[in-house]
């Protein structure tokens, strides 16, 4: 069976092919049994009608005669005495040895006649059925593995591909590719690798599409160096790579920003096809996203100029990119008369053509803009999507726009959209700004009614708000409410506390907190320090807070400007002009 499923025979095939092999074996036996069993009639026959006998055989039985012995048999393989009958002498009586064999012969025939019939049955309907139940079976296995796969049940799919194999039903390259997929979009490479090198070995072999996965699962997880060497692993085993081999590797050097690396492979695929002149339409798309990325507005142009020119189909994605491209550097009255030619040439903006737009508007502070286009793509047909919503929600807040942003929350709602807690968090964070406490736990509330979980940015926006508010107190059990939620503060959550104890004098506190954030593991970084030493300034030990700056320098944290000022502006205060001087001198040698 390994066999022929190795030489391209189908399951079916093979199982018939086994079928016939065994009937020819049991026929064979069958006809040996026969034949042993008459031999041994005949011999015990011609022993009765012997003429010798030995001492003793006068008290033994006659023999049966020749009557008796067809008499036991079926009456359809008894024959006329006078076919029977030998002229040959030396009998006395109507008996003839050679007519057992007649006797045998027929039934032998018989008896293959009547299984040459079963085993014809057999073959033509029987194994007809055997045959197309095999087909099905094999149908739907393979229908089972892909649709596991695409839901992300690639282990349940790998164990089903097992108990094929097992069987010795092997499923097709086209399967193992679904297979391939799914361990990429998982980020399971090993086992895809693993994967493909038993394809190699025991078959189906890989083919393009089959490496091309592969590559994209490298190219996803940031990996470019595994992904060209699976790409020239690809070649060395006779595939051929195509354009969406070279599009996904171009894909993945541009996003790590190796333009040169690009263009020398883009020349390569240019080298290859030489009846092609110019890159194909995703490939432009790519690099002339890349190169609007880069700022490089010149170049990507050029390859929109080129498009022009060649007559090359212009999609929607490739006018997304040259929006994207105006919109990042704020040339916006450009993004509208491309947005204006899409539509001349009757292709309709999706959801991130519009998304462009209202982040562009949005970046330049025109929320009145925004909020018509935003209204705009919802009449077009076009549903704004949670981004949509998250964009232009975010802009209001960093503008302090808090009301309008809260709107547009109710309005996503209303929608049954429910945003995901950075949206939550913005607002609450601008509330908090604004010292609208009442809001910002009003907003909290309704985001755990929404079942959104709070997490430690929720409650860095709250305790923030508590200490612009002076609410030291509700801002420390705010920092124990994050323990009994199963989260850990941070270092921002600390600095925040730290910043209000030092700024009300309570430096026990400080330093309490300070020790509890090591014990936590989180580490104090320059807000910390700069805090603690502000702090101690404010109460007067210069001592102490010159003692921090020691450390802070011996720590290798990147030092900012602001312990200088505290401790120049401290020294200026209690008349250390000399020691503000110098001071000063190191801040001055520092920087150069």
């Amino acid at each position: 069976m390994a066999l022929l499923i190795g030489c391209g025979e189908s399951s079916s095939a093979a199982s018939h092919i086994l079928l016939l092999r065994y009937l020819n074996r049991a026929l064979d036996s069958i006809k040996h049994d026969i034949t042993q069993i008459f031999a041994n009639i005949f011999c015990s026959t011609i022993k009765s009608d012997s003429n010798v006998r030995t001492c003793g055989d006068e008290d033994l039985p006659p023999p049966p005669s020749f009557e008796h012995l067809m008499a036991t048999m079926d009456e359809r393989y008894q024959l006329r005495a006078r076919h029977w009958y030998s002229k040959q002498k030396g009998y006395d009586d109507k008996r003839d040895p050679y007519a057992v064999f007649n006797v045998l012969d027929t039934m032998l025939r018989d008896s293959l006649e009547r299984l040459k019939t079963m085993r014809q049955s057999l073959s033509l309907p029987d194994l007809g059925f055997q045959e197309c139940t095999l087909e099905v079976n094999y149908a739907k296995h393979v229908h089972v593995i892909r649709d596991l796969c695409l839901v992300g049940k690639v282990g349940a799919a790998l164990w089903l591909r097992r108990k094929m194999i097992h069987k010795c039903v092997v499923p097709d390259v086209f399967t193992h590719n679904y297979l391939v997929n799914g361990l990429c979009k998982t980020s399971d490479l090993e086992r895809a690798d693993w994967l493909i090198r038993e394809m190699v070995e025991m078959g189906p072999s890989p083919n393009r599409a089959t490496y091309n996965t592969f590559i994209k699962g490298y190219c996803l997880s940031d990996n470019v160096d595994k992904a060209l060497y699976i790409f020239s692993v690809m070649a060395n085993s006779d595939i051929r790579p195509n354009r969406v081999t070279f599009n996904i590797l171009i894909h993945a050097l541009c996003k790590k920003g190796l333009l040169e690396e690009a263009w020398k492979l883009l020349g390569e695929i240019l080298e290859e096809e030489k009846d092609k002149e110019s890159p194909d339409l995703i490939t432009s798309t790519i690099l002339m996203d890349a190169h609007f990325k880069n700022g490089e507005m010149v170049q990507a142009l050029s390859l929109w100029d080129e498009m022009v020119r060649k007559s090359i189909q212009i999609d929607v994605v490739a006018y997304n990119v040259l929006i994207h491209g105006f919109c990042l550097s704020r040339q916006m009255k450009l993004a509208y008369r491309y947005f204006c030619e899409m539509l001349k040439r009757g292709l309709l903006p999706d959801v991130f053509t519009y998304n462009t737009l209202i982040n562009g508007l949005c970046k330049d502070g025109k929320f009145e803009e925004a909020s018509y286009i935003h209204g705009v793509m919802a009449r077009l047909g076009v549903t704004p999507d949670p981004i949509s919503y998250k964009i232009i929600i975010q802009g209001l807040c960093i503008y302090g726009n808090v009301g309008r942003a809260h709107n547009f929350l109710v309005c996503m709602l209303e929608n049954s959209i429910v945003p995901e807690p950075h949206t939550w968090n913005v607002i609450i964070d601008c509330y908090g700004r604004l010292g609208d406490l009442g809001n910002a736990f009003s907003i909290r509330d309704q985001m755990l009614a929404f079942g959104v979980l709070p997490n430690v940015f929720t409650f860095n926006a709250l305790v923030h708000a508590q200490v612009k508010g002076g609410n030291i107190a509700n801002a420390y059990s705010l920092k124990k409410k994050m323990f009994l939620c199963g989260l850990y503060p941070d270092v921002v959550t600390y600095n925040m506390l730290i910043g209000a104890a030092c700024n009300l004098g309570h430096m026990r506190l400080a330093l309490q907190l300070h020790d509890e954030m090591l014990r936590w593991g989180c580490e104090p970084d320059m807000i910390t320090y700069s805090e603690l030493i502000r702090g101690h300034c404010l109460k007067g030990n210069v001592e102490v807070a010159e003692e921090l700056f020691a450390k802070i320098q011996k720590t290798g944290l990147p030092i900012d400007h602001v312990p200088f000022q505290l401790l120049i502006k401290k020294y200026c205060k209690i008349g250390e002009f000399d020691m503000a001087y110098d001071l000063y001198q190191k801040w001055i040698t520092r920087d150069q």
